[in-house]
């Protein structure tokens, strides 16, 4: 009769052990997953800010004489290209976010082209509103940088938790799976050639 309640001791005691890890597992896994969203949402909400910023920069080139019409047009589709690219942050497959980044680095690409062909021309560097919607621009490309880096931190973070023991049991068991942040555009490790 001892034995058989000292192995009724020690299996109520495993299981409330277990147990005990699985909850305060699963409500960190949780915690870790809505806030590696979040950061998402603000990956979303600055790249929105510079798209947002891309028809009245448009607009204020538009208006200096002779500018190259195909610089503005590429500019405008690589826009529409990268806002179609929607991405719900429960579904941050690794393809969905290189697709995401593979859109945003075409309008940044785009954008670039824009501004180096400004330069060709005085009086729209001169212009007061292209001046500040620059300004505005290099700001939210600091806040998306900013912002990827926060998001690649949370996913590190989740990443870590739902692959350590004993979490690595009960995030399979409970759907959480390892998710891929930002890396850096192919061709990144080369430095651009300079032409002046």
């Amino acid at each position: 009769m001892k034995s058989r309640n000292l192995v009724l001791i020690i299996v109520v005691a495993v299981i409330l052990i277990l147990g005990g890890c699985g909850c305060s597992g699963y409500n960190s896994m949780v915690n870790l997953d809505e806030d590696v969203k979040a950061k998402w949402a603000n990956v979303q909400s600055d790249y929105q800010r510079r798209a947002d910023l891309i028809p009245n920069l448009v607009n204020t080139v538009k208006g200096a004489a002779n500018f190259e019409q195909e610089t503005l047009t590429k500019v405008v589709e690589a826009r529409a290209k990268a806002t179609s690219v929607n991405i719900d942050a429960g579904d941050l497959t690794p393809e969905k976010v290189a697709q995401f980044q593979q859109a945003q680095g075409e309008l940044s690409g785009a954008l670039s082209r824009l501004l180096v062909t400004v330069e060709k021309y005085p009086e729209l560097k001169a212009n007061q509103n292209f001046q500040d919607l620059q300004k505005q621009l290099e700001g939210t490309e600091n806040r998306i940088k900013v912002s990827r880096n926060d998001f690649n931190a949370a996913v590190q973070g989740y990443n870590s938790t739902i692959r350590k023991f004993p979490n690595n049991l009960f995030a399979g068991m409970f759907g959480f799976r390892v998710k891929d942040g930002f890396r850096a555009d192919p061709g990144a490790e080369r430095a651009p050639d300079v032409k002046f």
